[in-house]
């Protein structure tokens, strides 16, 4: 397997005084896991017919033609919930040409007729909201209240797209000549490739698809290998809510991630793709859709920096860097990876961040009990580990956890480390895993070289009650999203993406449909 091969395959998928922070904590809390054996067989799910083990291609599910399959396993319980068909080029290609020619008629239909069918998708989502939330909880492992709260953020993509299907608005540009009229209209790009990752398994769909469906697009879906339940589950009920045959096409993978990948990216059918997941495959992609000069938009990886500034709300500053580092158990793109505190109020934060993390519970996402969840898989176990044994290594303090839990799934003890210095891996690469990494700085022009100081630039949030400061701040960080006096950015009425190599286009907003349209100018001459 060559090197892009094998990478495509990989991902497709300075303290002057220590400070002693034990003594906030209680001892061996937050460690135990709780477990709940899920019922595998039928997922427990009301409507069982949402769950579909075969692909989609032009309107009918399908195996892969030579029978292949793959597993999905609960990352909670380590338990197979079943097998997946595992698809190549072949039928990839027919995916392809099936969207291509249900483009034709699909680009044709009004923005008002695409509005209601993204309306009834919506409200199918929210009749389904126990289902898709239990699914989402089964493949990925964040706990139920958390799948929830994803689904209600990935139907309100939906809802928000199907009002932006009626506001493609064009223009007329003044003339400087009498007898010439300038108009600007939009028209849909053609088929779309979508590819998401397996972190958010619903919203990453619905983000991308519904600007798609909403401008008039087709699209081949290419949902992750480890959460594709979820995805196709979505598909069935755009299927119930109107969408027609070949709009939408689905082709589940494992074996064949990066020829598929490869597949979607240089088809020359192909007008416009999307991908969500590391820089490294990113650039990879990049490369392959640059052969036929395709419109792309990329949302890769982040090292967000999260600064605490000593005029703060420190207690608003602990809470805000629980929802942004821990969510999902450190597993989402804009997390909190660098944790910048002011040197006169770090030792108070430290403290408190310690205290609010010690009463974490971590277990099944089922568990009522459960705040966070599994790892996707051993290997995201595996980096933390390296992050913390690095960071350890070269001065850093642990505080709390920095140990894989015991028992089955791939659970890892929500981490904190002080005094970690600049030079450790956990401030240079993206951990995407439950690590808070402390390090104390003296100045605000000191804060924003050190958070500037990384090839990414995808989020960014600091703490701050001083006007002149966060619009300095907020205008000198090289991200393309910031919090101010926030963990929780994300909404679908915002753009959402990023600047240096965490890409570029943007998902979600008025600019996320724009991904999927041509301009295209007309001169009216002769009037």
């Amino acid at each position: 397997m060559s090197p892009p091969t094998r990478l495509l395959y990989t991902a497709l998928g300075a303290c002057t005084a220590r400070i002693e922070l034990n003594a906030f904590l209680p001892r061996n809390k937050g460690m135990r896991l709780q477990h709940r054996k899920a019922s595998t067989s039928t997922f427990g799910l009301t409507d069982a017919s949402l769950i579909r083990h075969q692909a989609l291609i032009n309107g009918q599910w399908v195996d892969a033609e030579d029978g292949k399959k793959f597993s999905v396993t609960n990352p909670a319980t380590s338990e197979e919930l079943g097998q997946v068909a595992d698809l190549g080029i072949a039928q990839t290609k027919q995916a392809i040409e099936a969207a291509s020619a249900a483009f034709k008629t699909w680009s044709k239909t009004t923005s008002k007729e695409r509005h209601d069918i993204l309306m009834k998708f919506y409200y199918l989502m929210k009749a389904h909201h126990d289902d898709l939330s239990r699914l989402i909880t089964l493949e990925n492992g964040k706990p139920l209240k958390e799948a929830k709260g994803e689904n209600d953020y990935s139907s309100s993509f939906l809802e928000w797209f199907a009002g932006e299907a009626v506001r493609t608005y064009g223009d007329v540009i003044p003339s400087p000549f009498p007898t010439t009229r300038n108009v600007v209209i939009k028209q849909p790009i053609g088929v779309g490739s979508i590819m998401t990752p397996w972190n958010f398994p619903s919203a990453m769909i619905t983000r991308k698809l519904g600007a798609a469906l909403a401008a008039g697009c087709t699209a081949v879906i290419k949902p992750p290998a480890e959460t594709p339940y979820t995805c196709l589950a979505l598909i069935e009920l755009a299927n119930r809510a109107g969408v027609p045959p070949g709009v939408i096409n689905v082709v589940t993978t494992n074996a064949n991630i990066a020829e598929v990948g490869r597949e979607m990216c240089e088809n020359p059918i192909v007008k416009k793709v999307s991908f969500t997941g590391s820089t490294p495959v990113a650039k990879l992609l990049y490369k392959y859709a640059a052969g036929t000069l395709k419109k792309i938009s990329i949302e890769a990886g982040g090292n967000a920096p999260f600064i605490v500034f000593d005029d703060a709300d420190v207690d608003a500053a602990v809470e805000g860097a629980i929802a942004c580092k821990f969510r999902h158990t450190g597993q989402t793109c804009v997390c909190a990876n660098r944790i910048y505190v002011q040197s006169s109020v770090y030792a108070d934060f430290a403290s408190k961040l310690a205290e609010k993390v010690a009463a974490f519970r971590v277990g099944d996402g089922f568990d009522e009990e459960t705040t966070h969840g599994p790892l996707i898989h051993l290997r995201a176990v595996e980096k933390v580990k390296k992050h913390v044994d690095d960071a350890v290594s070269r001065g850093a303090q642990l505080v709390h956890g920095g140990k894989r839990l015991e028992g089955a799934g791939s659970f890892f003890a929500p981490t904190i480390l002080a005094d970690v210095p600049q030079d450790a891996l956990v401030c240079t690469e993206e951990t995407f895993g439950p690590l808070a990494a402390l390090v104390k700085f003296e100045t605000e022009e000191e804060v924003i070289k050190l958070a500037n100081d990384t090839p990414v630039g995808l989020a960014g949030y600091f703490y701050s009650r001083d006007i002149g400061r966060v619009w300095r701040v907020a205008e000198a960080l090289e991200v393309g999203m910031v919090g101010t006096n926030t963990g929780a950015i994300s909404q679908a009425v915002i753009p959402f993406g990023g600047v240096k190599e965490s890409g570029l286009g943007r998902e979600g907003s008025k600019y996320g449909v724009e991904e999927y349209l041509n301009i295209k100018y007309i001169a009216f001459g002769g009037l």
